[in-house]
């Protein structure tokens, strides 16, 4: 499992540590800010519009990102009645998460990007190691969460084209199809999953490459 390959390296593991509360406090803090900005005063309410760690890890999310590799934090809560155009609202605070993760991804892969574009030899320092797993893991998390099953985020724009009575079907099945879905990805030799989020991570990495090393 992803753990005992991180326990191996202690300093992979101390890595994956700052990696993992980046990734999680930058996408529930956009989220947060998202709604505020739009005018829902429930995330700061709730004390989530603060880029503190502790309020926005999730143990299930977190516990899941040790064992394989993919995660998610604590929802931030929100309150589309207070939107002006609540669709459009809806999928801007529902995005923001996946946004903010692929923007921070990109700035610390800018360093890779002056590296090689300026030849300047930097690629064995130790830095590299922690920005490429900052990369990975924040492009980890955007990838997963822009998935359209609830609970995850890119469920939000199948709200576009369903009805409510729809909406609470797949509200209600949705954990359980992702349940599912993670389950498999264990006990099968095809990890259906993993399958799906690499060929979206492929993508992503155009944006926010990694070093080779």
């Amino acid at each position: 499992m992803y753990i005992l390959e991180l326990l191996s390296n202690p300093v992979n593991f101390i890595y994956f540590i700052i990696a993992l509360i980046i990734g999680i406090t930058v996408h529930e803090f956009a989220h947060a800010w998202s709604a505020h900005k739009l005018g829902d005063p429930t995330p700061k309410l709730a004390g989530r519009l603060t880029l503190n760690p502790l309020a926005h890890l999730d143990l299930a999310g977190t516990l899941f990102l040790f064992l394989v590799g993919f995660g998610w934090g604590k929802p931030v809560p929100f309150n589309p009645s207070y939107f002006k155009n609540q669709k459009r609202d809806i999928l801007i605070t529902s995005f923001a998460g996946a946004a903010a993760n692929i923007i921070t991804a990109f700035i610390f892969s800018i360093p890779y990007r002056l590296n090689l574009y300026l030849n300047l030899g930097l690629e064995n320092y130790w830095f590299f190691a922690l920005f490429d797993l900052i990369i990975f893991l924040n492009l980890i998390l955007a990838a997963f969460n822009i998935l359209p099953i609830p609970p995850l985020d890119g469920s939000k724009i199948l709200y576009l084209f369903l009805n409510k009575e729809q909406i609470i079907i797949l509200e209600r099945f949705g954990p359980i199809i992702l349940f599912v879905l993670i389950f498999l990805s264990f006990i099968s030799s095809f990890n259906f999953l993993w399958f799906i989020l690499s060929h979206i991570l492929n993508w992503l990495l155009y944006l926010a490459p990694m070093s080779p090393v």
